[in-house]
C-alpha cells in the first residue's frame, strides 16, 4: 500500500510542476472560472466543444499542488469525451475524494484521478481537488458565474 501512496503522491507533484494543458485556449467556446476562497485557488477553464465532445481543454490561474495537479489530471482525461461522459467521470471523482469508502472497485478505471483518493483524509483539501471539476462543469453548462467553492 506504502509502494501505491507513493505513486500517487509522484503523480500529483509531477502534474504541479509539469501542469498538462496549461495555457490559455484561444479559439475556446467555452470558459468558466472558478475560486476556492478558503485557500486562494482560482483558474479558469477553456473548452472547444464539437457538437457534444470536448474537442480541447485548457487552464489558466494559480493554486495550491492538489488544485493544480487535479487541474491538469482533468485536462487530459476528459480531452475527447462526451460531455456527459466528462459529467460521469466527475461523479465518481467526487465520490472517491468525498466518501468514506475505499475499495478498489470505487477506483477502478479512474486512471490517474485515483491519486486524488487520500484527500477524502483532509476534508479542507477536497474543495481543492474539486475546484477544477466544478468549473468544467459550469463550462459544459455555459454558465457565467464565477464558480465558488464557499
Amino acid at each position: 500500500m506504502a509502494d501505491l501512496r507513493d505513486l500517487y503522491q509522484e503523480i500529483i507533484l509531477d502534474h504541479n510542476r509539469s501542469p498538462r494543458n496549461f495555457k490559455r485556449l484561444e479559439d475556446a467556446t467555452a470558459s468558466a472560472e472558478g475560486f476556492n476562497p478558503l485557500c486562494g485557488d482560482q483558474y479558469t477553464i477553456y473548452l472547444k466543444m464539437d457538437g457534444d465532445t470536448i474537442a480541447n481543454v485548457a487552464f489558466q490561474g494559480a493554486g495550491c499542488a492538489i488544485s493544480k495537479a487535479s487541474a491538469s489530471v482533468m485536462s487530459t482525461i476528459v480531452k475527447g469525451k462526451s460531455r456527459a461522459e466528462a459529467e460521469e467521470l466527475f461523479s465518481r471523482f467526487h465520490e472517491v475524494v468525498t466518501s468514506s469508502m475505499n475499495g478498489e472497485a470505487q477506483i477502478e478505471g479512474l486512471g490517474k484521478l485515483a491519486a486524488f483518493a487520500g484527500v477524502r483524509e483532509f476534508p479542507a483539501r477536497i474543495k481543492c481537488a474539486t475546484l477544477a471539476w466544478h468549473t468544467l462543469g459550469s463550462a459544459l453548462k455555459g454558465e457565467a458565474e464565477t464558480v465558488s467553492t464557499e
